[in-house]
C-alpha cells in the first residue's frame, strides 16, 4: 500500500500558558479515507454509573445500549476529566486537562469575565478530522461558550445541529433565546416533538450522507439533565415506577441510540464504526439517578462525580463481550481516535490521553494511566495506582484505598503518611503545569459544594445540596 502524506498548518496562536501554536500542529494521514473507521461519541448527560442493565441496574431498561455494551468492553475504571458538564466536554474535546487553558469552573465565564468559553488556541478532534478529510458533525449539548469563536463551526465541525446552552427545555421554545434555541450553523430549527428524538433524527440524516465516506460524529444528548421531561407514552409506560421521569427518560435514550445501531447495521458500515458511550460526569443530585457503589455524585470528588459507565465498541477490529478494569480516562478518546484513524500529530501537541487500543486488543495489560488528577477551584484530588486524595481548600485531607474500599469510607491520612506525603507532592506537581482558572461560580454553589465535600469527608449526612436549602438550613439554624 502506498502511504499518502498530508501536512496540515492549522491556525496560529500565542499563548501566555505556552500551549503550542496551531501553525505548528502537523497532522499527518497515513492510509486511504476508505479504510479509516468512522469515529462516534455518544455523550450522555448527568447519568448515573449504576443506572444501565450492563452496569448492573435492575429497575431502569436499556436493551440497545446494553446491546452496544455487548458489542464491545466495559471499561469499570473510567473517569471524566471534571465533576460537571462544561469543563468535562472541554477536556473530552481537547484530550488535554482542560485545567491548562483555564477551563476549569463550570460554565463558560462569570460575572465580570463574560463568555470566555473554549480557549481559541487548543486544538479539538474535529480540528484534526476535518483536516484529514473526515465529515465532521456536532449534534445537541455544546456548552463549550457561546461566542462567537466557541462555535462548534468554528472549532472544526463542518455541521452543528444542536444548542450552546448547558440544559433546555426538552420540547419546543416559543421564544427561546440564542443559547437555548435548537439550531442547524447559527440559524434557529423550529422543530416538534421531542428533543432526543429530534438530535437522533439529525444524526441518522448526517451518517446516511456520510456512507461511503468516513466521519467523526460527537453526539452529545442533554438525557437526562434537568428539566425532568418525558413523552406521556413513556411516562405512561413507567406510571408505577418510583423513578417514573428517569425510567422514560432513559427509555426514550435508549431506544435513539437503537436507531443509530440500526442506521449503521443497515448501511453495512457498525464493523467499521468506533463508538465511545459514556456519561460527562456521575449522576447528578436531582435526577433520581444511582451511582451505587460509588461514594458521591455530580459536583464532588468522590468517586461518583467522575467515575462513569464507559463502552468502547468497534466490532471489526476489537473483540466484544469483554470487561477492561484499567484506570482510563475520557482524555483517551482523542488518542486512541487518531490512532484508530491511522492519524499521526505533531508531539508538539502534548495531549494528555492515552491510546487505548493496545489494550483493547490484548496487545499490552494493565493500567493505560499510573495516575490522574481533578481540581475545580476550592476541591481537588487525585489518583496514583489503588489511592485517591482528596483535597477541601482550607479544611484538609481524605485519603482513601479504592481497592479495599470503594465506597471511600475509610481515611488512611494518619494511618499510611508516607502514600499520602506521595499523593501530594504528585497533585502539587500537576499543579504547577496548569494555570489558574480564567473565571469562577456564583459563591452559594461553591459554599454548597464546600459544604458537601466536608461533610462526605467526615462520612456525614449532607445538610443541602443547593443554595435554595442551604439558605433554608441556615434560617432555621439561626
Amino acid at each position: 500500500m502506498k502511504f499518502q502524506y498530508i501536512f496540515l498548518l492549522i491556525l496560529s496562536f500565542v499563548t501566555s500558558c505556552k500551549q503550542t501554536s496551531k501553525k505548528e500542529v502537523i497532522t499527518e494521514k497515513l492510509s486511504s479515507l476508505k479504510e479509516q473507521p468512522n469515529i462516534l461519541i455518544i455523550l450522555i448527560d448527568d447519568a448515573g454509573y449504576a443506572d444501565f442493565g450492563f452496569m448492573g441496574s435492575e429497575d431502569l431498561e436499556t436493551p440497545n445500549i446494553d446491546k452496544l455494551a455487548k458489542s464491545g468492553v466495559i471499561f469499570t475504571d473510567a473517569h471524566v476529566t471534571s465533576t460537571v458538564c462544561a469543563p468535562s466536554r472541554a477536556g473530552l474535546m481537547t484530550g488535554k486537562y482542560q485545567q491548562r487553558f483555564g477551563f476549569e469552573a463550570n460554565n463558560t465565564g462569570y460575572g465580570d469575565s463574560g463568555d470566555i468559553g473554549l480557549s481559541d488556541e487548543v486544538v479539538t478532534m474535529a480540528d484534526v478530522f476535518k483536516a484529514n478529510g473526515y465529515h465532521t458533525y456536532a449534534l445537541g449539548k455544546w456548552h463549550l461558550g457561546g461566542h462567537k469563536s466557541d462555535h462548534p463551526n468554528q472549532r472544526g465541525f463542518d455541521e452543528f445541529f444542536g444548542f450552546e446552552s448547558g440544559s433546555r427545555s426538552y420540547f419546543p421554545l416559543l421564544n427561546p433565546s440564542k443559547s437555548k434555541m435548537l439550531q442547524h450553523n447559527g440559524n434557529r430549527i423550529k422543530f416538534e416533538g421531542y428533543m432526543t428524538d429530534v438530535l437522533t433524527d439529525q444524526a441518522v440524516n448526517y451518517i446516511q450522507e456520510s456512507k461511503e465516506h468516513p466521519f467523526f460524529m460527537y453526539l452529545a444528548y442533554n438525557a437526562v439533565h434537568t428539566p425532568m421531561q418525558a413523552k406521556e407514552e413513556h411516562l405512561e409506560k413507567f406510571k408505577n415506577h418510583p423513578k417514573q421521569k428517569l425510567a422514560a427518560m432513559t427509555w426514550s435514550l435508549d431506544e435513539n441510540i437503537g436507531k443509530i445501531q440500526q442506521k449503521l447495521e443497515t448501511l453495512n458500515i457498525a464493523n467499521n464504526t468506533l463508538i465511545y458511550f459514556l456519561s460527562d460526569n456521575g449522576g447528578a443530585a436531582n435526577n433520581s439517578s444511582s451511582n451505587l457503589p460509588l461514594k458521591g455524585w455530580k459536583g464532588n470528588k468522590f468517586e461518583g462525580g467522575h467515575r462513569v459507565p464507559f463502552i468502547v465498541s468497534w466490532p471489526g477490529e476489537v473483540k466484544g463481550n469483554r470487561t477492561f478494569n484499567g484506570l482510563s480516562s475520557s482524555l483517551d478518546i482523542f488518542t486512541t481516535s487518531i490512532s484508530a484513524a491511522q492519524i499521526r500529530i505533531s508531539e508538539k501537541l502534548k495531549l494528555d490521553g492515552v491510546n487505548l487500543l493496545p489494550y483493547l486488543k490484548s496487545e499490552k495489560i494493565g493500567n493505560p494511566h499510573d495516575k490522574l488528577f481533578w481540581r475545580k477551584l476550592e476541591e481537588s484530588g487525585a489518583r496514583v495506582g489503588d489511592y485517591k486524595l482528596i483535597r477541601l481548600q482550607d479544611y484538609g485531607y481524605s485519603l482513601y484505598n479504592l481497592r479495599d474500599d470503594l465506597g471511600e469510607t475509610k481515611n488512611l491520612v494518619k494511618i499510611n503518611s508516607p502514600k499520602f506525603d506521595e499523593i501530594l507532592i504528585e497533585l502539587e506537581s500537576w499543579e504547577k503545569e496548569i494555570i489558574k482558572p480564567l473565571w469562577v461560580e456564583d459563591r452559594n454553589w461553591m459554599d454548597v459544594t464546600y459544604h458537601i465535600h466536608e461533610r462526605l469527608m467526615e462520612n456525614k449526612k449532607v445538610l443541602y445540596k443547593n443554595p435554595s436549602e442551604m439558605k433554608k438550613v441556615k434560617e432555621e439554624n439561626n
